[in-house]
C-alpha cells in the first residue's frame, strides 16, 4: 500500500490517474451497504479535485448511477447468465448461416432456448397386476 500512497503523492499526471483507478477496482465486493457509500464518496472526492478531466467525466458519471454502482458494489449478481444467453444466440445464428427472416430466428432462438419439454407426458391406462 505504501507504493500506491506514494504514487497518489506523485506529481505526474498520469500516476494520479493510475492510482485513482486502482483505487475504484478495490471498492467492490463490500457486505456493507454503509461501508460501500462512505469508501465510494471518499474516491469520488478524490476524483472531482484530481484536476484530470477524463477522471472527473468518469466520476461525474458515477455520480448519476450512484444507487446502481452501490447495488453492484454490495452485490454478487452478475451478467454471467445473459451473457451464456447471449453466446447460445449466438451459436444458434451461427449454426442457421442466417435466416430469411426475424421471425424464423426468433422462432429458432425460443425452440433452442424456450426449455419446452417436446416429450409428452405418458399416460398410461393400462397396469401390470
Amino acid at each position: 500500500m505504501g507504493n500506491l500512497h506514494a504514487l497518489r503523492d506523485s506529481g505526474l499526471k498520469a500516476a494520479r490517474a493510475w492510482a485513482i483507478k486502482e483505487l475504484a477496482m478495490s471498492l467492490w465486493g463490500y457486505a456493507s451497504r454503509g461501508w460501500a457509500d462512505r469508501m465510494w464518496k471518499r474516491w469520488y472526492n478524490w476524483a472531482i479535485r484530481s484536476r484530470l478531466e477524463p477522471i472527473k467525466k468518469v466520476a461525474r458519471m458515477i455520480r448519476r448511477h450512484w444507487q446502481g454502482v452501490i447495488n453492484a458494489a454490495t452485490s454478487n449478481v452478475t451478467n454471467a447468465v445473459s451473457e451464456g444467453m447471449n453466446s447460445k444466440i449466438q451459436w444458434i445464428k451461427r449454426k442457421a448461416c442466417g435466416y430469411r427472416n426475424r421471425e424464423r430466428f426468433r422462432n429458432a432462438i425460443l425452440f433452442h432456448l424456450g426449455g419446452l419439454d417436446l416429450y409428452p407426458a405418458v399416460l398410461s391406462t393400462h397396469t401390470k397386476s
